[in-house]
């Protein structure tokens, strides 16, 4: 297969180029190679490379940023989406694009599934929901868009490697306690988004880490497996006081038998701290 990966130097794009090059030609943009929001350069990329199938990585991630900016993060997550499905579709090639659980609103108390109604209610989940609309509109039968959340890797900013740092810098530290979701590491996530680009089921697909916590379990484990003595004291995500709004319980269910499974979010966690040299292999 000759696989198309957007935003290819980023936390998720490296796993995924490296995931995919054992098996598979792989033609990695990164943000500098290619702009996704300029459609005739996407749809230039695409005729010149011919993938069967794109994973597009490229994405305006800043939640908080977003809500100041949420025409950038929408020109990103919403058209160079789209922009890409468009292009893929005219080459043929399946669309594998990547969203998120902030497309729901958070007021569940079971996981969501698949067919579950969105409604964000921050920029970036915004954004992201908008992509996913371009997508399905622009590749109609050839689009998996795979919702996943919570992510962390060895090759970007994320929320376990700042637990890392704090916890090795202080020994107390304050942590939200009431927002539950699914971890997921990129090195799980990144397989999985190889087997999809194969198998191309169509349609949306949950694909996250099993299980559920919350950030303060989340950092809580982070310090446990690193060995780190650091009181982690909690509090609410309206103490905490983020310029974004994020769903208060956002774990992410499949009722789809073609949707991966990956390991739960502890297995996630140990691996990325293995790759971090703080476990030992």
């Amino acid at each position: 297969m000759r696989l198309l990966v957007t935003g290819a130097a980023g936390m998720l794009g490296t796993d995924v180029v490296a995931a995919a090059a054992a098996q598979h030609d792989v033609v990695a943009f990164t943000r500098g190679d290619l702009d996704i929001t300029d459609a005739e350069a996407v749809r230039a990329a695409l005729r010149d490379s011919r993938p069967d199938a794109v994973i597009n990585c490229a994405a305006y991630t800043n939640v908080d940023a977003a809500e100041s900016d949420e025409a950038a993060a929408t020109r990103i997550n919403g058209d160079g989406a789209g922009h890409l499905a468009a292009a893929a579709a005219e080459v043929g090639a399946h669309i594998v694009h990547v969203s998120t659980d902030y497309v729901f609103g958070g007021d569940a108390t079971s996981p969501y599934r698949e067919d579950a109604p969105t409604g964000p209610i921050g920029a970036y989940g915004r954004s992201k929901l908008a992509g996913e609309v371009a997508v399905a509109g622009a590749a109609p039968t050839s689009h998996s868009i795979v919702r996943t959340a919570w992510v962390f890797g060895p090759h970007g900013k994320n929320f376990v490697d700042t637990m890392l740092r704090l916890g090795r810098e202080r020994d107390e530290v304050t942590v939200v306690d009431d927002q539950l979701g699914s971890p997921t590491y990129t090195g799980h996530l990144a397989a999985a988004l190889v087997t999809i680009a194969q198998e191309r089921p169509n349609g949306i697909l949950h694909v996250a880490g099993g299980g559920e916590c919350t950030w303060h379990d989340l950092a809580v484990a982070t310090f446990a497996a690193a060995g780190l003595t650091v009181t982690a004291h909690r509090c609410s995500a309206a103490d905490f006081g983020a310029p974004a709004p994020r769903p208060a319980y956002s774990v992410l269910g499949s009722t789809r038998s073609d949707a991966p499974a990956l390991p739960a979010w502890q297995d996630g966690l140990n691996a990325h701290l293995t790759q971090r040299e703080v476990l030992a292999s």
